[in-house]
Formats: structure tokens, sequence, C-alpha cells
């Protein structure tokens, strides 16, 4: 078991900041715990805990900030007014379809001489493919709307426009190079010359943004976009993207929409998940996203879309019981491959004990789970993981993650030298190498890794809130704190230490790996139940052979037989000495 770093977050500590606290809790009428809170999140007064609390659609900015928006509503207004054939294209993944089906479906209300296409996964690869401007070129089409991809795409575009006279307005939100496609509009709020206020944005956010600033052109009603809202939020959750700033707006009513009064194909996903209750980004991210991504992972994600587009609930079910075949075929590969991957780590000296970093290559691995499997061995073996897997020819196909804090995309980019192509951000990337040069680019790689990861990097750490007891913890507290979502990057669910607990009984064991615990407080009395979801190996045996111990944990409320509780989620134990 590897041992977690408890990183507190900053709590105020100057007079000043101790009196920002002071006032929050007073205007706001919380306690100090809550208010903490809020100041960690940079709300220091009434007026920005107001904005926080209460997200308005008011606050969403204008559209036409983005550099090159103006040329891209003209030009897809000449299309429609010219009655040109437009494509609307996307990737493969959750963003890319989620924003195919919101410009597809939005658009097609008002202009019908539209298409849509997303590449296929494994016959074209991430991105604009020359084999999509072909098939566009034979659709007589002129003018093609690039959703979360493109930004790379010079080659493509400049294919596109020199060999059929097809124009490209790109909506991407990846980092760009140095040098842009030359489409007609190129809409990224990460351009160095955009001065766009958000800069976070997912691809069906830069879509959106579009369709805002053509609906406004076209005296549409913005209710009209906003039927599109539960797409944008699915996205901002499965990108993992901040939940700040337009992010957490949309998310809020994003949310808010798919509770309420979710599109057909949503509402079909969540009953053949059997999802029950009120969704949150999480539930959006671990129910929604990995089956609308199987699609495209194990067959095309053009089943994805279609299942976003259907209006009919009974047709709609029928194509999410389809998805949901491909995402438990998804799991299978997931988990063999995972297998493999762990043994492949422990039967290698080098990789177990020196490298920092691991690169692993097999032939015949699923290049629709790599991803997934990368992520999975980071949980056993700390460190920056890019799987490798056979693609046509002397090709392969890489899919990076990373940990904590560490630019994943600079480290894969001193190594470019011996790749094909890449693309990402700090955190996650694809790649295509030849399998010649995966050896020397493992080693190449495990050398950056090396000069640039610090020591705290190799460590799993668990951001820490506040230090808190039990009996701060109340129904109040948790209803006031819930409303601090929705929860995602940079607006993480908090997470609280309590110190010296211990076991009121002892402790359950659910399913021969799951922990259940009363834990007591023994100053006050106070008792709560809490969960350790695969905590059994690792802690029961101290468990009961030690007194006293520190919990890590969030607090979510339980709801059985329609009586609610507050439990804590554990998310590390630590026993004294």
């Amino acid at each position: 078991m590897t041992e977690k770093n408890w990183k507190l977050r900053p709590n105020p500590s100057t007079k000043s900041e101790k009196s920002e606290v002071k006032n929050l809790s007073e205007e706001l009428n919380i306690d100090s715990n809550l208010a903490t809170l809020l100041w960690q999140r940079g709300i220091r007064n009434f007026e920005e805990a107001k904005l926080f609390f209460r997200p308005s659609l008011d606050h969403l900015h204008d559209p036409y900030l983005m550099k090159d928006m103006d040329m891209a509503v003209d030009r897809l207004q000449k299309a429609i007014d010219n009655k040109e054939n437009i494509l609307i294209y996307g990737d493969y993944d959750v963003d890319g379809t989620t924003a195919v089906a919101m410009v597809y479906g939005f658009l097609k209300e008002f202009y019908q001489n539209l298409e849509y296409y997303n590449p296929d996964r494994y016959a074209e690869g991430y991105g604009i493919s020359t084999q999509s401007i072909d098939w566009a070129a034979d659709k007589k089409i002129s003018l093609i709307i690039a959703l979360d991809c493109g930004i790379k795409a010079i080659d493509k575009v400049a294919y596109a426009n020199s060999k059929y006279g097809i124009d490209y307005i790109i909506c991407d939100h990846h980092e760009p190079g140095e040098e842009l496609p030359n489409a007609v509009a190129v809409l990224d709020p990460k351009r160095t010359d955009c001065s766009y206020p958000f800069k976070e944005l997912t691809g069906n956010g830069v879509g959106f943004k579009l369709l805002q600033a053509w609906a406004d052109k076209n005296e549409i009603p913005f209710d009209r976009l906003l039927e599109y809202i539960d797409l944008a939020m699915v996205s901002i959750g499965s990108d993992i993207v901040p939940i700040l700033g337009e992010n957490r707006i949309l998310a809020h009513f994003g949310l808010k929409k798919i509770n309420e009064n979710p599109r057909t194909g949503l509402k079909a996903l969540k009953e053949v998940s059997g999802f029950q209750g009120e969704m949150s980004i999480e539930s959006v991210v671990f129910t929604i996203g990995p089956r609308i991504n199987a699609a495209g992972r194990i067959k095309h994600a053009k089943a994805a879309v279609q299942l976003l587009l259907e209006d009919d609930y009974k047709k709609a079910v029928e194509f999410a019981y389809e998805i949901q075949k491909h995402n438990t075929e998804r799991k299978t590969h997931d988990s063999g491959i995972t297998v493999e991957a762990l043994n492949m780590i422990r039967s290698d000296e080098w990789l177990l004990n020196e490298a920092k970093s691991t690169v692993l290559f097999k032939e015949d691995w699923h290049k629709g789970v790599i991803g997934i499997v990368a992520s999975r061995c980071i949980e056993h073996y700390y460190r920056p993981t890019i799987i490798f897997t056979g693609t046509k020819g002397n090709m392969a196909a890489g899919s990076a993650r990373s940990v904590s804090g560490f630019d994943l995309y600079s480290a894969i980019e001193a190594c470019s030298h011996l790749l094909e192509q890449f693309g990402g951000h700090m955190h996650a990337a694809g790649m295509t190498i030849e399998k010649d040069n995966i050896e020397k680019f493992r080693m190449a790689f495990n050398e950056v890794v090396i000069t640039r990861i610090t020591q705290d990097q190799l460590i799993p750490a668990i951001d820490v809130d506040l230090e808190i007891t039990l009996s701060d913890l109340s129904p109040k507290f948790y209803r006031i704190m819930k409303q601090m979502g929705p929860f995602g990057p940079k607006n993480m669910q908090p997470v609280f230490v309590s110190r010296q607990v211990t076991l009121a009984k002892e402790p359950q064991i659910l399913k021969e790996k799951h922990l259940k615990l009363e834990l007591l407080e023994e100053e006050t009395g106070v008792t709560f139940t809490a969960l350790g979801f695969g905590m059994t190996e690792n802690f029961y045996p101290k468990l009961m052979e030690t007194k006293y111990f520190d919990v890590c944990y969030s607090l979510e409320e339980n709801t059985f037989r329609e009586q609610s509780s507050l439990q804590l989620y554990l998310k590390d134990v630590k026993f004294g000495g």
C-alpha cells in the first residue's frame, strides 16, 4: 500500500485574512468552517458569495469577445443564405460527440442542408482526417465546422481548401502550436492573441459560444439554445475542466436540466445505467460519460450522436442498450489489459525499481481502452504513464496520463522528435509513433521526467480543505456545503480530516473488501457511520489493534427507504506513530 500525503489547503493566517472569514461568517450567517471553505475558493465578500451560490446565465461572456467569432458567424450565415452544404465534424470522445449533437441539433432546427461526422478511432485516428475531407467533397460540402479538434490540423485544412475549396471554422480548446491552420475562423480561447476572458471552455463550450453568437445575430431567443445545455454540462464533467467561471454556470444549469427535464437520449442512458436519484458532476462522469465514450472506443462514435439526437424514447432506449453493451465490452478489455500491463511492470526490474515513468507497448492491446489502462496503472504505480498499442504497419498509438501537478504535455513535447504526431494537455495526451522508436522514446521520456518531476509529485496526495471535529458536522452544515457545487476541478468537493477518533463498535466487512465503521469522537460522544470502499485488506488489521486514529473523508447524504442521514466516505486512514 502506497502511503498518501495529506496536503492541507492554505487557511487564513494573517489578521486581514481572518477578518475576511469572520465577516463572511457573520454576513452569510454560516459557521467559520463554511466561511473558510468559501475563502479557500477565492470568495472574499458577500457579493462574491452571492454570485458563487447563485450562478446566473447573465454572467456568461459576450461570445464576440472571442477572436475570429465575427468571421465565424459571417461565414456560417453566408453558407446558410447561399444554401451551401455544411458538415458538423467532431472528435469521437464525449466532448466531441456532445458538441456534434449540440451544434447539429440546434442548427437543424433552422437549416436543413447539414451532415455530421465523427472519425473512426481506428481507421482515421484523432482529429481531422483526410478520409473525412474526401467524404465531404463527395457530398458537395463547402463548409466544415470542426469541434474539439483542428487547432493543429494545418496540413488537413490546407488539403481541404486547395483540393476541394472547402472552408473550415475551427472550434477547439486544446493548446495551439506556433502556426494556426488557414481556416476562415479559428475559435480557441487558448490562442495567445485571443483576449476572451475565460480560457477553460471545453470543445463543446466553444461550439456553444458560436451558436450563442449566431443565435444573437438572427434574433433567436437564448432559451432555444438552453435546450442543449445538458450536453454542455456532460462535456464539462467528462473532459475534467475547471468548474469555474462560465463552466460553473453551464454546469449548474445543465445539471438542473438533466435532473428535471433531460433530453431523451440522456434520459435513456440514465435508465439503462440503473442510476437513481439526483445526478451530480461526479455521477455524470462515472455514469453517462463512460457509456458515451464506449461507442467510439468499441464501435463508432456515430452511435452516441444518434442517441443524443433521438427524440423517440423507445428508440433512444434501444440505442442506449446497444451502447451499454459496448461499455460492458470496454470493461472486459480494460480489466484484462490492466492485468497484463501490471504484470509487465512487476516483471521488469528497471520499471519496477528505477524508472520514474511507465511506458508500455503490446501489439494487440485494444486501442479504445489504453487511456483507461494508463490511469489504472497510475493507481498502482504513481508516475506519468503512457500505454502504446499497434495500429497500421509499423505504427503504434499511445495514450498518456499524468500525476497531479506534473506537466505531461511539455514532457512529451521534449521528446516529440521521436513521434509522428501528438496532442493533448497537461494531464492527458495522445500520440502516434513508429514502433522502432518506442524503446528510444521510453528512455528519452523517462530522462525528461527525472529532470522535471519532484519527489512530492511521485507520492499520491489528498488535498484536505479543513481539519474538523465530527461534532462540527450537521445537516445545516451539509446543506450549505452542497450549495457550493457543482463540484469538480478547481472547486472539488470538500475533504476533511478528523483526528483521534475511535471505533464505537467492531468494523463490519461488506462483500469481503469494503469497510463499514461506526466512528466515535469520545470528547463529545458524537458518532458517524463511515464507509471505506476497498479498504478491508489495508486497514482492517490495524483498526483492530489501534485505539485512536485519524480519518480523511468527504461528507455525503445517504438515503435509504426515504430516510436520509449523513455519513462519511473514507479516503484514507492514518495510525499514530
